[in-house]
């Protein structure tokens, strides 16, 4: 459901100004209003994406993003939270792929619709649409989906391999 928010003042709400926003809505004009935590000064292994955030790093071409779209209060959400941040210690040193979360109860992106947490979703380089992670939610099992769905993430084991 998209919002979209009065950018005037309400002291000087008028039924011209009612009337330019409906038309601004309709010949879509406006930018939906969507939820967004304010982007951390600093990110650590496991990137925090926000609302404002998502696009510029997920949709990045150069990258792989892997997302744990999550709850604070979800009981799945937290045991799967030590697992999340060994995934990505692990895999810290390879320059392209991302391990991140988001926070779905604060921040909204549009066209991101979440049914239930945790989601994990896969942004490969060549697909930013998107794909959803279906393996088991243990660290080797991770690591073994990235080995065969992240191009980023084979050439950096490729290359370990060949040292």
């Amino acid at each position: 459901m998209k919002k979209f928010q009065y950018s005037g003042a309400m002291d000087t709400l008028s039924v011209h100004s009612i009337q330019n926003f409906i038309n601004e809505h309709k010949e879509g004009k406006l930018k939906p209003h969507l939820k967004s935590e304010p982007e951390p000064t600093e990110q650590g292994d496991v990137t925090v994406l926000v609302g404002t955030n998502f696009e510029r790093i997920v949709k990045d071409a150069n990258k792989d993003v892997l997302v744990k779209f999550y709850a604070p209060w979800c009981g799945h959400c937290k045991a799967l939270a030590p697992v999340w941040d060994e995934l990505g210690t692990a895999v810290s040193n390879i320059e392209n792929l991302v391990i991140a979360k988001f926070d779905a109860t604060a921040n909204e992106v549009d066209g991101v619709s979440i049914r239930g947490y945790p989601t994990l979703k896969f942004y490969p380089k060549d697909n930013k649409e998107g794909v959803e992670y279906d393996g088991d939610r243990d660290l080797e099992n991770f690591k073994e989906w990235l080995g065969k769905h992240s191009s980023v993430y084979k050439a950096a084991m490729q290359k370990h391999d060949e040292l």
